[in-house]
């Protein structure tokens, strides 16, 4: 039996922008994407509804009161499947910095959510990030660059580790990067105070050493944690990592992240980068954490007490910023009131994203042939429901 939905509407993905578009899918795949005067099937009546690429986020911690550093299976699917019903059908699971035994039970759990195909993987930030740079990471628990505590995580993981953020400046870090990415496992630069040179010669080293014969998972590009947030500030006498990996960026060497969400990076900022470094070298990402999706209040994010005020997470003990609480969607919008053109705040969202994990066969885009993940929004971008691999999603309620 045909399970066939058509979808009418402009169609903006980083690769066409069509003003009466249509896109088909039939058995959990797109079969036609294109304008609707060449759809040679039933379209329906035009519509001011916007049709795009699921979104696609490499750093978010949690969502709906869970947070994936808690160790729940049944918290993670309930974060996983809300951010879904949000437009962010594809998603790394973040991990913040925890204790040893906390994150190889976490990658586990992660594992297990991958292997179902609610996550695409899982992502390490931290514990080998800088203690000067610690942000909404417990200091207490950062160590040093550690080849046997990673072997260990490596086989709590398996394939579902996806990236691991890392201070370049740490004693060791080179070392990890040649662990980690021969296996497809994407070292990030970021939590850290590395000097121009230090933070240049690690995304260097980490895009060569992606190119190794056995990386198997198309993963070749760097990335920058949250490019910004958690390093020093650009300085005209010490540029520090921020110009580094503009440089980098810029050349096509690695994806910097944005926190576009309004509270992380102010819109003059998120505008800028993408003038200098373009929009095809940007990873828009939440960092998100179980706040997302709730009212303010109390929350957790790994061992740190946090409280959220108008939307703000800031760590309870030091008042840093704890995480974000803006779905993908909502980042998306404010990159869009920033001043970037639609089209190039959506790349950034799907099809680079996807780039960097290897999907390009299987998410960010709209093309025929692809897994069916159409997000529907109105003219404001205002959201109007989610198709996940064929299949509605439902507009889950918030827990609280």
């Amino acid at each position: 039996m045909s399970n066939e939905v058509v979808l009418r509407g402009r169609i903006v993905t980083g690769s066409m922008d069509i003003a009466d578009g249509v896109i088909a899918a039939d058995a959990g795949r797109v079969t036609y994407s294109g304008p609707a005067s060449e759809y040679r099937g039933k379209a329906g009546p035009a519509t001011d509804n916007i049709l795009l690429p699921g979104l696609v986020d490499l750093h978010c911690h949690g969502a709906n009161g869970s947070d994936f550093s808690d160790g729940s299976a049944d918290g993670a699917r309930s974060a996983a499947r809300y951010l879904h019903s949000r437009g962010t059908t594809t998603l790394l699971a973040s991990l913040v910095t925890g204790s040893p035994a906390n994150l190889v039970r976490n990658l586990s759990v992660l594992r297990t959510l991958t292997a179902e195909g609610l996550i695409a993987g899982s992502h390490l930030e931290g514990p080998f990030l800088a203690a000067g740079q610690c942000g909404a990471h417990d200091p207490s628990l950062l160590l040093e660059p550690d080849p046997a505590l990673v072997t260990e995580l490596l086989e709590a993981a398996g394939p579902s580790l996806a990236s691991m953020t890392l201070a370049a400046e740490l004693p060791g870090a080179s070392g990890l990067v040649e662990l980690l990415a021969p296996r497809g496992i994407i070292p990030s630069l970021g939590h850290t105070a590395a000097h121009t040179a230090a933070a240049a010669g690690f995304l260097e080293h980490a895009a060569a050493a992606l190119s190794a014969p056995s990386n198997p998972t198309g993963r070749f590009r760097p990335t920058v944690t949250h490019l910004f947030n958690a390093m020093p500030a650009l300085h005209h006498r010490s540029p520090g990592p921020v110009s580094a990996s503009l440089s980098a960026a810029r050349a096509g060497n690695a994806v910097v992240e944005l926190i576009a969400d309004g509270v992380h990076l102010a819109p003059e900022t998120v505008k800028l980068v993408f003038d200098l470094v373009g929009a095809e070298n940007i990873a828009l990402v939440t960092d998100s954490m179980a706040a997302t999706g709730l009212q303010d209040g109390a929350y957790q994010l790994g061992s740190l007490a946090v409280t959220v005020d108008h939307g703000v997470a800031r760590v309870d003990s030091t008042g840093a910023i704890a995480g974000g609480t803006a779905t993908l969607l909502d980042v998306v919008r404010t990159t869009v009131a920033a001043g970037v053109p639609l089209q190039d705040a959506v790349l950034s969202a799907t099809a680079v994203p996807a780039a960097v994990l290897g999907l390009s066969s299987q998410a960010g885009d709209l093309r025929a042939g692809l897994p069916a993940d159409v997000v529907v929004v109105g003219p404001g971008l205002t959201l109007a429901g989610v198709l996940r691999r064929g299949e509605w999603v439902a507009a889950l309620a918030p827990t609280a």
